[in-house]
């Protein structure tokens, strides 16, 4: 999966956010209304399409939908 589908598809897996909010630069953590909810969307979205589990710690690393990107990618075998 290229960096441009998983921030489309990232972004689909929130019902709050607007088509075409998501770019690889966004702080997904700055959506609004941001929850523990998103957090679990996150992680089962990674689980989900890649394999990975991401910790808590993997997401209070990350600020940007591309650097989550490269997270999971560098965990994904």
């Amino acid at each position: 999966m290229t960096l441009e589908e998983f921030t489309i598809n990232l972004e689909k897996e929130f019902e709050d956010i607007e088509p075409g909010t998501f770019k690889p630069d966004t702080n997904y953590r700055d959506i609004k209304n941001w929850s523990s909810i998103y957090a679990l969307i996150v992680v089962a979205f990674v689980d989900l399409n890649f394999d990975v589990i991401l910790n808590a710690k993997d997401l209070k690393d990350t600020n940007t939908v591309k650097e989550l990107y490269e997270l999971v990618q560098s965990k994904h075998v």
